[in-house]
């Protein structure tokens, strides 16, 4: 079998191409080498014998995470550590006892300078609470360069029960590596969360059909009608249907944000930042129905603490209006995806229903493209219709 040798500098080791596995081996550290695969992926291993003369191979690392330089002095180590007959353990995991930042010290320093100031206070609680409950319990003692990606894989499958959860954690935990490196806290390019395979996820898609629709809103008129449902919940839920607004845009809502003249919402502080919302006349004269309360800057007035409709409030009275409507299956969110499906069907484009949901990238509309899809295969059965009428 041919053996290759070269120096295996990181420029020598990003350049090299195979059709088969092949092992490169470094000219100036014997039991230093790089096997590299056909699909393009670089490992970076040690080979040394034991006393015993037993050879032992070790993987050092992947190239595409550590620079051949730091790759040839840990190999160094484990090749020395082999021919010592200890157990030919990976700097990293040496590092365990050497001390150097630790997960919690990225953990604080992550709320302090990212999630403080960049992150809304439900999404920070959000955070907090994945660190305090599963990150840091597990792996906070860790010194940074010691977790590998061994541990993430572990630590995820011991969430497996909790499939979201476990994606949502790692997912977490490989953002904080990345602003690590540029804090100087874990050296750049490594990140042991990177190619760690995700849980699938349920996605629970429900849209209203036509006559949902028609039902949810005869509902609507006989609860607020027999007293049963305040105006403002009544309201609440039409504009969400009408706008495809989330709860806590329409609950948030400021009177100063709405200019019915020009039929929009100009909402400051929206998941995703500031965006304005289009409003139909439909929605316009519901807003010009709903009485002001004095003093009050919020468009829902209510009984929580800051003076607001309060979101749980809402969420009894959809209980409340769903079940007599028949929709026990429907969420108060299921209006935000119908706003979504109905456009598609209408022959809107994703770009542009992300537009109108306020998503920040084109990711979190691409959840409809199935729909999109459907859309166009009715689009097409149409014109083909329409064609076939004249050559047929």
């Amino acid at each position: 079998m041919a053996v290759h040798k070269r120096t295996l500098t990181n420029r020598a080791v990003a350049a090299l191409r195979v059709e088969r596995d092949t092992v490169f081996w470094d000219r100036d550290l014997p039991g230093f080498g790089i096997r590299v695969y056909p699909s393009g992926g670089k490992v970076y291993i040690a080979q040394a014998r034991e006393p015993d003369r037993t050879v032992r191979r070790v993987t050092v690392g992947r190239h595409d995470v550590l620079h051949a330089d730091r790759a040839r002095r840990r190999a160094a180590l484990i090749i020395a550590r082999i021919r010592a007959g200890e157990d030919p353990v990976p700097l990293p995991l040496a590092a365990r006892h050497n001390g150097g930042p630790t997960v919690a010290d990225l953990a604080e320093r992550y709320l302090e300078e990212h999630a403080a100031v960049r992150l809304k206070p439900r999404t920070q609680r959000r955070v907090r609470g994945m660190l305090d409950n599963h990150i840091l319990p597990a792996l906070g003692r860790l010194p940074l360069e010691a977790v590998e990606r061994r541990d993430i894989v572990e630590f995820h499958r011991k969430l497996s029960d909790r499939p979201v959860t476990a994606n949502k954690c790692v997912k977490l935990l490989s953002h904080m590596y990345r602003l690590g490196a540029g804090w100087g806290l874990a050296p750049e390019g490594f990140n042991p969360c990177r190619s760690v395979e995700k849980y699938p996820e349920r996605t629970r898609e429900r849209f209203l059909t036509d006559a949902e629709f028609a039902r949810l809103g005869r509902v609507l008129d006989e609860a607020v009608d027999s007293g049963s449902l305040p105006l403002a919940a009544a309201t609440a839920i039409r504009l969400l249907m009408l706008t495809g607004c989330r709860k806590s845009e329409i609950l948030t809502l400021r009177w100063t944000e709405v200019d019915l003249d020009a039929g929009e919402l100009h909402l400051r502080d929206s998941k995703t930042g500031p965006r304005a919302v289009q409003l139909p006349p439909t929605a316009v004269r519901l807003l010009e129905a709903l009485p002001r309360k004095k003093g009050c800057p919020w468009v829902f007035p209510g009984n929580d603490r800051d003076g607001r409709y309060s979101g749980s409030g809402l969420d009894h009275a959809w209980r409340t209006v769903r079940a007599a409507a028949g929709l026990e299956d429907v969420r108060l969110h299921d209006l935000r995806h119908s706003f979504a499906s109905r456009a598609l069907a209408l022959g809107e484009t994703l770009p542009v229903i992300g537009k109108l949901l306020g998503h920040s990238d084109i990711e979190t509309t691409a959840r409809y493209a199935h729909l999109a899809q459907d859309s166009i295969h009715g689009t097409a059965e149409r014109i083909a219709v329409s064609i076939a009428a004249h050559i047929l």
